[in-house]
């Protein structure tokens, strides 16, 4: 037998009973939750992050953890859901700096919809139902869904605030929406 496989098979389960003794065996664990870690990592400092992340999240779940069962591998998963959440989260990070860095404003403009195809058109029942709509909901919904207006050009066009227009829109949306499924 190699000393890897006996070191593993020579470790005695970590279980815990209750709470305290929960904090007692993530002690005990955490020579090893740093070693996982820093195999994981790479790197001493963003490993003490991990284990610390995965010690906070431990005690602050410890009421999902059930309590007799094996303790070591409900840690381990929390300290590898850790390490992943923070990989994506560099990867989100390292995108959007590249996505800065190639246009400095980008974070500042929204994304718009494409425009609709100049054929598209409402269908009569669709129409019809716009139509039917209290004027105040009718106009800010022609604005915004059909017309492509952001909020704050629906807003100066009509001169109201933008709250106003986004409090329209909502209802007036609700409002087509049910009587559409009336119709259906």
């Amino acid at each position: 037998m190699s000393v890897a496989s006996s070191a593993r098979t020579a470790r005695t389960p970590v279980v815990a009973a209750d709470f305290a003794s929960l904090k007692g065996g993530l002690t005990k664990l955490l020579p090893e939750l740093r070693a996982r870690a820093y195999r994981l990592a790479s790197d001493p400092t963003i490993a003490d992050d991990i284990v610390q992340d995965t010690i906070e999240r431990a005690l602050r779940f410890s009421a999902q953890y059930e309590y007799g069962t094996n303790l070591r591998a409900w840690v381990y998963q929390i300290l590898f859901s850790v390490f992943i959440t923070r990989c994506r989260r560099s990867r989100r990070e390292r995108n959007a700096l590249f996505t800065l860095a190639s246009d400095p404003v980008a974070w500042t403009t929204p994304e718009r919809f494409a425009p609709p195809e100049a054929s598209v058109s409402l269908s009569p029942t669709t129409q019809g139902k716009l139509e039917a709509l209290p004027e105040a909901f009718r106009t800010v919904l022609k604005l915004i869904d059909l017309g492509e207006l952001t909020y704050r050009e629906a807003a100066t066009e009509l001169g109201v605030p933008i709250g106003t227009v986004m409090s329209r829109l909502h209802r007036g949306r609700k409002m087509l929406a049910s009587q559409l499924a009336e119709a259906a």
